[in-house]
């Protein structure tokens, strides 16, 4: 689980014995993240054996209602590589983007190319880590 997500969950488990159904219900904007980081996890960095997701190449998920398709969602992604000098930078976005295209409730994807801040290993999931022997 990447340091994101478990802060979420740690979130959503802070609630204790206070919480109600509808206190923990995920909205739809929640639900379909989940689902895009799933299949986000399914795209491995082709010199590094981890998903990006994982590898902390993933900046920003931004999900927005379509203006132009109600009940579906334009989707914003900024992402990183490990190195500017990657053999695959300008495929790695549309393989990103191709991985949850078939979503029924994306109307749009947009995948950006961004160098800010740049990469390290410590934006690594600790699974991530301790898959590669880093940790």
């Amino acid at each position: 689980m990447s340091k994101t997500m478990a802060a979420e969950n740690e979130s959503r488990e802070s609630f204790g014995n206070n919480a109600t159904p509808d206190s923990l219900a995920l909205t739809p904007e929640e639900i379909l993240r989940d689902k895009i980081i799933g299949r986000v996890r399914t795209v491995y960095d082709p010199e590094i054996p981890v998903n990006l997701y994982d590898l902390g190449l993933i900046y920003k998920i931004a999900i927005e209602p379509a203006k132009d398709a109600a009940g579906k969602y334009d989707v914003q992604i900024d992402m990183t590589l490990t190195s500017v000098g990657c053999p695959l930078a300008d495929q790695m976005p549309g393989m990103v983007a191709r991985s949850f295209d078939d979503l029924p409730e994306v109307a749009a994807i947009k995948v950006d190319l961004v160098w800010d801040p740049p990469w390290d290993k410590s934006m690594m999931s600790e699974e991530a880590l301790l898959e590669l022997g880093w940790y």
